[in-house]
C-alpha cells in the first residue's frame, strides 16, 4: 500500500494513504481505510501456490492488489478440481465472503503479485465500524454470488468454446494487459474438459486472428472478437457488478 508520511506540530509522524492497488479498498474514505491500515499485512502472491485460510476462529481475507488473480476453484475426492470463480483486485477471497468455508473449496494464484492479508476478525470489527466498508463488502459479497450463479449457468447451457473465450476474457480483465499466464492444461482443468478440446479450440481462435499461443501463455490479439465469440456470461458479470457495486469490475476492454 503507497503511503505518505509527514511530521505535525507535536512531534508525531502521520500517513495518508495514497492508494492500495484494490479496487474496492480504494472506493473508501480515508478516515474509514484508516481503520484497517494499520491491521493490514503486505504479502506477495506466487503463481501456482494456494492459499490456506484456516478454521473461521483463526480465518483471515486477502486482498488480491494490482494484476494479481486468485481463483476458487471446487476439489473431488479423486483430487480433481474446477474453477468455481475468479477474483481480482476487485475483490476480496477468505472470510467475511463465507465461500472459503465451503467443503472443497480451495484457493489458487492465477497470477501472482501483491496482496493485503488481514485477519477476519478485525476486518469485520472495521466494517462495524465503518458503514462504508461494510456497504461495500455486503455489495460484493452479493455480486460474488451472482457472479458464482452464472459461471453455474454457464457450465450447464454453454459451448466449451464461448466459455473458453468468457475465461479468456475474465483474465484479461483483472490483468489488464494482452499476455495472459496461461498454460492449455490450466485452462482445460479450470473448466472442467480435456486438454485436446482446449487444444483445438485454442487453434481455432489463433486461426481466427484472436489469440496466439505462446508457451506458457495466451496473447490476446482481438479483444473485441473474444467478446463476440464469447457467450452472454461475461457481459452479464460485469453488468450485474455495475448495479450493485458501481466501480469495482475491471474491463481491460475500456
Amino acid at each position: 500500500m503507497a503511503s505518505s508520511s509527514a511530521e505535525d506540530e507535536g512531534g508525531i509522524r502521520s500517513w495518508a494513504v495514497r492508494r492500495s492497488g484494490n479496487r474496492l479498498l480504494d472506493r473508501l474514505p480515508l478516515a474509514d481505510l484508516e481503520l484497517l491500515q494499520t491491521q493490514f499485512v503486505p504479502v506477495i502472491l506466487t503463481m501456482g501456490s494456494q492459499l490456506e485460510f484456516g478454521d473461521r476462529a483463526t480465518s483471515f481475507a486477502v486482498f488480491p492488489c494490482d494484476s494479481t488473480v486468485l481463483s476458487l476453484q471446487i476439489a473431488t475426492e479423486d483430487g480433481r478440481a474446477v474453477e468455481a470463480l475468479m477474483v481480482g483486485a476487485e475483490g476480496v477471497v477468505g472470510q467475511p465472503s463465507d465461500l472459503t468455508g465451503l467443503r472443497g473449496l480451495r484457493c489458487q494464484v492465477l497470477a501472482g503479485g501483491p496482496g493485503l492479508k488481514v485477519e477476519a476478525s478485525r476486518l469485520a470489527a472495521a466494517a462495524a465500524a465503518a458503514p462504508s466498508l461494510q456497504a461495500l463488502l455486503d455489495g460484493y459479497r452479493t455480486a460474488l454470488l451472482g457472479q458464482a450463479m452464472q459461471a453455474a449457468a454457464c457450465a450447464a447451457l454453454h459451448q466449451v468454446e464461448e466459455r473458453t473465450c468468457r475465461r479468456l476474457l475474465e483474465l484479461h480483465d483483472r490483468i489488464g494487459r494482452a499476455e495472459l499466464p496461461m498454460t492449455q492444461e490450466a485452462l482445460a482443468d479450470a473448466l472442467g474438459v480435456r486438454r485436446t478440446t482446449i487444444t483445438r479450440i485454442i487453434a481455432g481462435l489463433e486461426e481466427r486472428g484472436l489469440v496466439q499461443h505462446r508457451r506458457s501463455r495466451v496473447l490476446v490479439l482481438d479483444r473485441k472478437g473474444l467478446e463476440a465469440a464469447s457467450c452472454e456470461c461475461h457481459g452479464a458479470v460485469a453488468a450485474m457488478f455495475a448495479r450493485l457495486v458501481p466501480g469495482l469490475y475491471p474491463s481491460a476492454g475500456g
